[in-house]
């Protein structure tokens, strides 16, 4: 029967299978804590094991000159200083330790001669500083968690998809969730719960997120009552593959511009070395000669002491400037760019960048090793979430607890490559720990109210009972594009205001939708129970973007196309739904910087 609700009891309730969720539940289960674990896919199909490049940690490997306080700096230059500096430093003290825990617990990283984690090169890092394994690197990670959690006595709900959080009494104390096989209905009670749900960029036509990045974590926490931060900040990450069409937006991993790939145009131009921005000036080649140099320089262990070529640039630049060079006519075969790796070794690349050379083999029928990729900018991360205590990664909700691509605060204006991975074991394990400290002093359950659990049953099946309904795979691909097209790497007024109109049309459209006859096995009925979700994601995108008025890492304003430091750059967005249902945003800031951390930091660009 659809009203028949199962209920089941935890300490702590973790939301979300990948790296983050999978780190909070091996901490939150070794400190005797009952911990239950619902993804809403397979586990091992959470979306960090398509995190290829690596996991960025100042282990000081390969260059004896890293530190933290480098990784600190590089992680604050390359978010325009809109991050929170206070996490910041705690991912850069703690990544190291991360890193060599993975090891302990059985994670296999590719070595230098001399037997230590390798680290390579990514955009934005002064120093080769992401441990890797080949270009599967978060695979690597899943595997080691999955295999460590295994043994931890925690319950694993696969193939769940959360519907809301409840509170009681302003605390968290509970979520409902349906079984996406069967359509059986489900109350977990809590006493903490951690948010681990990634990402929304499914929001968009070209995307590097697989099915599950629909936003929902965000979702479940704004509807709560949590507040959001920095929704306007979306990463395009400028190598996805855009050759055929069917692979439209599969992440090319930055570890191939790591490794010495090139970037080129129709023409045959190296055109980065036209696109550096002043700030980075003094870090990045002038010339095709000096950037090769540089990488026969790393390619032969030794220290690169000259400047790092251009397509190391962080991601927004190097983005943007694809963008640039196709609106100047001077786009490749598809309407990309060319990333050419093939004038290293072959046997090389094969062994670095072995998932690289065998996805466009299989994908695309093109050899790495004898020809150049086609890529172009895809929708891959977003820098907001939910706003959490530095220290503790609680929202502003008691008992609900953030972690990884659902929470904000470390990435600012733009993430780093490979401080996504280093983010998840980091934040994950203090979610975990502070969680269950929390879950186990409180003594009972709280209870729930049966009229909040009859409501969301309501909600639930009511795609269902609406035969003649638009099909919902419509008004998602409408959203999509419409994301794509409004809200996407350049941003205009008038568009943003265009894509608030259509987003209100596009919620009523999707109040009609009908999700299929039957719960068992039903995408339509899924998709329907998605829109909700993806349509509020993207208005608070929307509505921070059209605010901001400036240009800043993620975000490009073609109507204000330099960043504001005196105003914009000391503030960050604060969505918060209002008591009648609306969207608020607001402004705050973080607290000032102490001398010491900002002795780090480069003064010209803090001014």
């Amino acid at each position: 029967m659809m009203g028949e609700v199962t209920t089941h009891e935890h300490d702590v309730v973790i939301i979300g299978a990948g790296g983050a969720g999978l780190r909070a539940a091996i901490e939150a289960s070794s400190s005797g804590a009952s911990v239950a674990m619902i993804c809403k896919s397979m586990l091992g199909k959470a979306h960090t094991v398509m995190a290829e490049g690596g996991a960025a940690a100042a282990l000081a490997n390969k260059d004896p000159r890293d530190s933290w306080e480098v990784h600190f700096r590089d992680t604050m230059k390359g978010g325009k200083y809109l991050g929170d500096w206070r996490m910041a430093r705690i991912h850069a003290q703690q990544a190291p330790d991360r890193i060599r825990e993975l090891e302990q617990w059985g994670a296999v990283f590719d070595r230098t001669p001399e037997g230590k984690t390798s680290q390579r090169n990514f955009g934005g890092h002064t120093y080769p500083r992401l441990a890797h394994i080949g270009d599967a690197t978060g695979l690597e990670l899943i595997r080691t968690l999955q295999q460590k959690g295994v043994h931890m006595g925690m319950d694993v709900f696969m193939e769940f998809t959360v519907r809301r959080l409840f509170k009681t009494d302003g605390r968290i104390s509970g979520c409902f969730a349906y079984d996406r096989n069967d359509g059986s209905l489900h109350l977990f009670k809590a006493k903490t719960i951690v948010l681990a749900t990634g990402g929304i960029t499914r929001c968009w036509e070209v995307c590097s997120g697989s099915w599950e990045y629909t936003g929902e974590g965000h979702a479940l926490a704004y509807w709560a009552g949590a507040e959001m931060g920095d929704m306007e900040f979306v990463q395009f990450h400028p190598t996805g593959m855009i050759w055929p069409p069917s692979v439209k937006g599969i992440l090319v991993t930055e570890g191939v511009r790591g490794e010495g790939g090139k970037l080129t145009n129709s023409e045959g131009d190296r055109f980065m070395f036209n696109y550096v921005p002043e700030m980075y000036a003094d870090e990045f080649a002038d010339t095709e000669k000096e950037a090769l140099e540089w990488v026969d320089e790393v390619v032969a262990g030794k220290l690169a002491t000259k400047r790092r070529p251009p397509e190391l640039l962080t991601r927004d630049v190097v983005a943007k400037a694809i963008n640039s060079e196709r609106a100047a006519g001077r786009a490749s075969e598809h309407g990309g760019a060319y990333l050419d790796i093939s004038w290293r070794d072959e046997e090389e690349v094969k062994k670095k960048l072995p998932g690289m050379y065998h996805q466009f083999k299989e994908l695309a029928a093109v050899d790495i090793t004898k020809q150049p990729m086609e890529v172009g900018p895809t929708a891959h991360y977003v820098m907001g979430g939910v706003k959490v205590d530095p220290e503790t990664q609680e929202s502003t909700i008691p008992g609900l607890y953030a972690a990884g691509e659902a929470a904000t605060g470390l990435h600012g204006a733009n993430r780093l490559g490979g401080n996504s991975l280093s983010d998840l074991i980091v934040f994950g394990k203090i979610a975990g720990e502070q969680a269950s400290e929390a879950a186990l002093k409180i003594d009972k359950f709280a209870e729930i109210e049966q009229s909040e659990i009859d409501e969301v049953i309501e909600e639930t099946i009511a795609p269902l009972s609406r035969e003649g309904g638009e099909n919902p795979a419509i008004v998602v691909e409408d959203l999509r594009r419409m994301m794509q097209d409004k809200v996407g790497i350049i941003r205009t007024k008038k568009l943003l205001e265009e894509a608030l109109d259509d987003l209100d049309a596009l919620e009523l459209r999707s109040h009609e939708t009908f999700g299929g006859s039957g719960t068992t096995y039903n995408p339509g009925w899924h998709q329907a129970l998605e829109i909700s979700a993806m349509i509020d994601v993207s208005r608070m995108c929307t509505l921070a973007a059209l605010r901001r008025e400036e240009s800043r890492g993620g975000h490009t304003r073609d109507d204000f196309p330099t960043p504001d430091h005196s105003h914009w750059g000391k503030i960050n967005s604060v969505i918060l739904q209002g008591s009648d249902g609306s969207m608020n945003i607001d402004y705050v800031s973080y607290p000032p910087i102490p001398e010491d951390l900002k002795s780090l930091l480069d003064e010209d660009d803090l001014n």
